[in-house]
């Protein structure tokens, strides 16, 4: 058939997907309508992230602020109260200790300001929080203690309550700030609480599909149109002025060109177009795009060239050192609490089956770097290089005594060792060995991703269930998709939240063997 006569056939293919994909939209937006009416909760700050209608982006930013200086007060009054009772054995709250409260209170309120953290969109995450929580506290703290130190207040106040202030409103803002969190993220899912305005602009198809996978009200966003480009070089620049046109209208806070990178020209011709709109301008990443596999690419600049810069993980350098300081602590306590059991495990093992309390085995660490992972002898063999064979289901090289400690993860316990060596964090992605690893690399895409963080003596993917046995391809993906998200989202919340699971959630201890 001649290509003119194929036209018609064009367009009315166009103007069908443009019709489905208005049809999805209005269908998306009754089904969040609809289920924000039956979702009902009973606090009410849920009450109130839930009408976003009476809830403006101003009124969100107020409540956040109101409740970071809410858990600052608190924690000041629990600090002091708490170690004034314990240390001199009365209760009190003096004035001083109010004013270098109130003080740190306001810094803190201010630099989050100043860094526009209240906004909405920041709190439907969690991501991101741990690491700016931190710095600013650190930052609130000092210039109060400065400010006290400054204008004698602090000399009145005592200086062991000032201390267990500063940790005790630390923990405060993590927990406010991670059930605000939770709270809004919930609210967005179900379509309540809204952080942004957007509209697209694309091809019927790219639209259809960026609504159906993407789900942007999940996302806290509200699609308030969706601008079709017909699929016609005639027709393409009329069809981006209305856009344009459209969006002027409208004033959404961001636009998102949904067109494949493929089509460079078209993404050209919308960004010049709808760049005269006071909106920020979004291009989409299609889903097949490798760069969406990769943690938040950021465009940045090596010397003056322009790129996209893609992270190995989620931790910055401080992020780093405070994993680093919080492994050491906490593996130290923890090795010193549980000698006692470490006793009786050894005694058990020897009784039990005799030889080696200890068994080590070489695997990779971070960046690849091998060392020797240490774990209480569960098995009568001790396997190792390139013939190691997974535990299965009544193995019957599993020890009886071996069999309790895998149950109850207490084989993993002598790796605090390796936390205090450097070699492992207490939180990370669980070390496979290494004829496993080989394996694994060319079976699952971005496996070795994992070696972009220590690994860890439990994980994201252990506390979800993901434990014991890989020996299917959906075992071990799913395993590393849980590992892949951990290494993207890690915060100093989220590894306190799994070593909490590791000990009292049922799914941690699931499929042992």
């Amino acid at each position: 058939m001649p290509e003119t006569e194929s036209l018609p056939s064009q367009l009315l293919l166009s103007r069908l997907f443009s019709l489905r994909a208005e049809q999805l939209l209005d269908q998306i937006d009754a089904g969040a309508d609809a289920l924000h009416e039956r979702f009902k909760k009973n606090t009410w700050l849920y009450r109130l992230l839930e009408n976003n209608r009476a809830l403006t982006r101003t009124s969100f930013s107020c409540i956040a602020a109101m409740l970071d200086v809410a858990a600052i007060l608190c924690a000041a009054i629990c600090a002091s109260t708490g170690y004034n009772f314990v240390a001199h054995g009365w209760t009190g709250f003096s004035q001083s200790s109010l004013q270098v409260c109130l003080s740190a209170a306001v810094v803190f309120v201010v630099a989050n300001i100043g860094r526009h953290s209240y906004a909405i969109s920041e709190y439907v995450d969690l991501s991101g929080h741990a690491q700016r929580t931190f710095a600013l506290w650190n930052m609130a703290f000092l210039s109060s203690a400065t400010l006290g130190f400054l204008t004698k207040t602090i000399e009145e106040s005592s200086r062991g309550a000032f201390v267990a202030f500063y940790f005790a409103a630390l923990l405060a803002l993590y927990a406010e700030r991670a059930i605000l969190v939770l709270l809004t993220k919930r609210s967005a899912q179900c379509g309540g609480v809204l952080a942004t305005r957007v509209m697209l602009v694309g091809f019927a198809r790219d639209i259809e599909d960026f609504m159906r996978l993407r789900e942007p009200a999940k996302q806290g966003m509200d699609v308030v149109t969706a601008a079709i480009l017909r699929d016609d070089e005639s027709e393409l620049d009329e069809d981006i002025a209305k856009a344009a046109a459209k969006a002027r209208s409208l004033a959404p806070d961001d636009i998102i060109v949904v067109v494949p990178w493929t089509r460079a020209p078209v993404i050209d011709r919308c960004v010049m177009k709808l760049a005269l709109i006071p909106a920020s301008i979004h291009i989409h990443l299609e889903p097949e795009c490798a760069l969406n596999r990769i943690i938040g690419p950021k465009v940045s600049n090596i010397g003056a060239i322009p790129s996209f810069r893609l992270k190995g993980s989620s931790m910055n350098t401080a992020d780093v050192l405070i994993k680093q300081v919080c492994d050491v602590a906490i593996a130290s306590v923890a090795l010193i609490a549980l000698t006692p059991l470490f006793l009786l495990v050894a005694v058990a093992i020897k009784l039990d089956s005799g030889g080696p309390v200890l068994f080590f085995q070489t695997r990779h660490g971070f960046n690849m770097k091998k060392f020797r992972i240490a774990k209480f002898r569960s098995m009568t063999t001790m396997e190792d290089g390139g013939e190691v064979k997974q535990a299965t289901t009544q193995d019957a090289r599993v020890t009886r005594v071996g069999r309790w400690l895998r149950r109850f993860n207490i084989d993993e316990l002598p790796q605090l060792l390796n936390v205090l060596r450097g070699e492992m964090s207490l939180v990370g992605p669980r070390p496979h060995a290494l004829v496993h690893d080989e394996m694994f690399e060319t079976e699952v895409m971005l496996y070795a991703r994992r070696y972009n963080v220590k690994p860890g003596i439990t994980g994201w993917a252990q506390v979800n269930g993901f434990r014991g046995p890989t020996n299917t391809s959906d075992k071990i993906n799913n395993r590393v998709q849980y590992d892949l998200y951990y290494i993207n989202n890690w915060s100093l919340p989220l590894d306190l939240w799994i070593l909490l699971l590791t000990v009292f959630s049922r799914k941690a201890y699931r499929n042992a063997v």
